[in-house]
Protein backbone atom coordinates (compact mmCIF):
# COMPACT_ATOMS: atom_id res chain seq x y z
CA UNK A 1 0.00 0.00 0.00
CA UNK A 2 1.41 3.22 -1.17
CA UNK A 3 1.31 6.58 1.09
CA UNK A 4 -1.17 9.45 0.55
CA UNK A 5 0.01 11.89 -1.16
CA UNK A 6 0.08 15.37 0.45
CA UNK A 7 -1.15 18.75 -1.31
CA UNK A 8 1.72 20.83 -2.09
CA UNK A 9 1.35 24.58 -0.58
CA UNK A 10 1.52 27.29 -2.70
CA UNK A 11 4.73 29.62 -2.31
CA UNK A 12 3.59 32.60 0.22
CA UNK A 13 3.16 35.80 -1.85
CA UNK A 14 6.59 38.03 -1.70
CA UNK A 15 6.33 41.14 0.39
CA UNK A 16 6.62 44.24 -1.24
CA UNK A 17 9.15 46.75 -0.13
CA UNK A 18 8.05 49.56 0.85
CA UNK A 19 9.90 52.40 -0.51
CA UNK A 20 12.69 54.59 1.91
CA UNK A 21 12.12 58.23 2.09
CA UNK A 22 14.11 60.41 -0.48
CA UNK A 23 12.58 63.64 0.93
CA UNK A 24 13.29 64.75 4.36
CA UNK A 25 12.92 67.76 7.04
CA UNK A 26 15.26 70.10 7.04
CA UNK A 27 17.61 70.40 10.59
CA UNK A 28 17.86 74.69 10.23
CA UNK A 29 14.26 75.92 8.29
CA UNK A 30 12.45 73.13 9.63
CA UNK A 31 10.10 72.85 6.60
CA UNK A 32 8.59 69.60 5.90
CA UNK A 33 10.21 67.62 2.15
CA UNK A 34 12.49 70.58 1.58
CA UNK A 35 15.57 68.41 1.62
CA UNK A 36 16.38 66.20 -1.15
CA UNK A 37 19.63 63.79 -1.82
CA UNK A 38 20.81 62.93 -4.96
CA UNK A 39 23.65 60.30 -5.69
CA UNK A 40 25.82 59.33 -7.72
CA UNK A 41 27.67 56.25 -7.60
CA UNK A 42 30.09 55.82 -10.64
CA UNK A 43 31.75 59.32 -8.63
CA UNK A 44 30.73 58.22 -5.23
CA UNK A 45 29.41 60.91 -3.88
CA UNK A 46 25.99 62.26 -2.71
CA UNK A 47 24.59 65.88 -1.91
CA UNK A 48 21.94 66.75 0.13
CA UNK A 49 20.20 70.19 -0.39
CA UNK A 50 17.58 72.31 0.96
CA UNK A 51 15.49 73.67 -1.96
CA UNK A 52 14.44 76.79 0.89
CA UNK A 53 17.33 77.24 2.66
CA UNK A 54 19.70 76.29 0.54
CA UNK A 55 21.77 74.20 3.59
CA UNK A 56 23.77 71.85 1.61
CA UNK A 57 26.20 68.70 2.40
CA UNK A 58 28.08 66.61 0.99
CA UNK A 59 29.05 62.95 1.59
CA UNK A 60 31.10 60.09 0.04
CA UNK A 61 29.06 56.90 -0.86
CA UNK A 62 28.93 53.38 -1.63
CA UNK A 63 26.85 50.74 -2.99
CA UNK A 64 24.92 50.01 -0.13
CA UNK A 65 24.21 53.63 0.63
CA UNK A 66 20.25 54.66 0.55
CA UNK A 67 19.44 58.35 0.64
CA UNK A 68 18.06 58.09 4.48
CA UNK A 69 21.85 57.43 5.57
CA UNK A 70 23.13 60.55 3.75
CA UNK A 71 19.80 62.35 5.95
CA UNK A 72 21.94 60.88 8.95
CA UNK A 73 25.22 61.75 8.49
CA UNK A 74 24.01 65.26 8.12
CA UNK A 75 22.22 65.19 11.46
CA UNK A 76 25.15 63.73 12.90
CA UNK A 77 27.89 65.73 11.29
CA UNK A 78 25.65 69.14 12.75
CA UNK A 79 25.59 67.86 16.28
CA UNK A 80 28.96 67.57 16.10
CA UNK A 81 29.56 70.77 14.95
CA UNK A 82 27.13 72.40 17.08
CA UNK A 83 29.24 70.93 20.41
CA UNK A 84 32.54 71.97 19.07
CA UNK A 85 31.31 75.14 18.51
CA UNK A 86 29.50 75.19 21.90
CA UNK A 87 33.11 73.23 23.85
CA UNK A 88 35.28 76.26 25.08
CA UNK A 89 38.42 76.42 23.26
CA UNK A 90 41.43 75.97 24.49
CA UNK A 91 44.63 79.00 23.03
CA UNK A 92 46.58 76.97 20.44
CA UNK A 93 50.22 77.79 20.22
CA UNK A 94 51.08 78.77 16.64
CA UNK A 95 54.89 77.73 17.16
CA UNK A 96 56.58 75.00 19.11
CA UNK A 97 57.23 77.38 21.98
CA UNK A 98 54.30 77.12 24.87
CA UNK A 99 51.88 79.51 25.24
CA UNK A 100 52.71 82.80 27.69
CA UNK A 101 51.38 82.83 30.88
CA UNK A 102 49.04 86.08 30.89
CA UNK A 103 50.37 88.84 33.22
CA UNK A 104 47.93 89.58 36.50
CA UNK A 105 47.61 92.96 37.90
CA UNK A 106 49.04 91.99 40.97
CA UNK A 107 53.30 91.72 40.14
CA UNK A 108 54.45 93.53 43.70
CA UNK A 109 55.04 89.16 44.95
CA UNK A 110 58.34 89.61 43.24
CA UNK A 111 58.94 93.29 45.06
CA UNK A 112 58.59 91.67 49.12
CA UNK A 113 62.06 91.22 49.66
CA UNK A 114 63.47 94.44 48.79
CA UNK A 115 61.12 96.68 51.49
Amino acid sequence: MGKRKKSSRKPAPARRKEPLDTTFTCLFCHHEKSVTVRMDRKEGVAQLVCKVCDQRYQSKVNHLTEPVDIYSEWIDAADAAQREEEAPRRPVASSSRPAPIPASGDSDDDDDDDE
